[in-house]
């Protein structure tokens, strides 16, 4: 049974990895690819992520589910799109401070560059975004909820895009004694550098553990039944939910179970951690 999963979960990487390219290919672009800043230097590496839609949510059965991944429904694009294929570098962001004299993130005793940047908050990762944006002439900005998972899962159905149980070499978390191939116990108590693990069938980097993820998205305790476009970010007309946004992912501090592909969790909009940064979205013009 073993090999024969092998051979399937190869056969639908490289439908989703064939789709990205024929995407790609009317777009004139390649599937990877960065732009480039004012000075010359590359703006951070993107991915093609097709149009498409698929069931966001969790399963009734999933391991460790909660009511806020519920209930399963429909979204879909109708345009492709790319996301950085990690979360934005500490170099990256480097880049930013020195050209706009930003806030500087609080500092910790992780100073490897290429480390995802950290103690950063929602606004902070916008004003990288809008930086961005006018450095390379195109637009960027952080991906809804939907534009996250859809991503996360490239293709798949199953609570990580490698299936449904873990190892250590596939995804960085705290561990635990379910909900893993091969028992682990803990975690390396820190993030790994981007880049550092396995990437999905479209080229994204650490979807599953690592850093938590910010969206666009105000927190919401659940879904609706009905279909929706998955560009268009849920907006609360609640004044309290507003300061509240949606983190998808799952980080080095969390377990398991926060690291799936329909895990949920939120940040209010200035709080800043360890465990928290974000990657962004490149629109993309048919």
């Amino acid at each position: 049974m073993g090999a024969v999963s092998v051979q399937l979960d190869s056969e639908l990487a490289t439908a989703s990895t064939v789709r990205q390219l024929v995407a790609a290919q009317s777009l004139g672009l390649s599937p990877q690819f960065a732009d480039m800043l004012r000075d010359g230097s590359p703006a951070p590496s993107v991915t093609l992520i097709p149009a498409g839609e698929f069931w966001m949510g969790a399963r009734q059965n999933e391991y460790q589910v909660q009511p806020v991944e519920l209930p399963r429904h429909e979204a879909y694009f109708p345009r492709a799109f790319a996301l950085t294929r990690g979360t934005i570098r500490r170099r990256e962001y480097n880049q930013f401070l020195m050209a706009t004299g930003h806030r500087r993130p609080r500092a910790y005793s992780w100073h490897d560059l290429d480390f995802p940047i950290y103690n950063v908050s929602f606004h902070d990762a916008m004003a990288y975004a809008e930086w961005l944006s006018r450095e390379t002439g195109q637009r960027y900005r952080l991906p809804t909820e939907s534009e996250w998972e859809y991503a996360a899962r490239a293709d798949t159905d199953t609570m990580f895009f490698f299936g449904d149980k873990i190892r250590r070499e596939e995804v960085n978390c705290t561990g635990g004694l379910h909900c893993t191939r091969g028992l682990f116990i803990c975690g390396i108590g820190r993030p790994v550098i981007v880049g550092s693990l396995p990437p999905n069938a479209w080229g994204l980097y650490e979807v599953h553990g690592n850093m938590q993820e910010l969206t666009l998205d105000h927190w919401r305790a659940g879904y609706r039944l009905n279909s929706r476009v998955g560009d268009q970010p849920y907006l609360s007309p609640d004044k309290h939910d507003r300061h509240f946004r949606v983190v998808r992912g799952g980080s080095w501090f969390d377990g398991p179970g926060a690291c799936r592909s329909a895990s949920r969790s939120l940040r209010f909009e200035h709080e800043f951690d360890l465990n928290l940064s974000f990657r962004l979205l490149r629109e993309v013009s048919a």
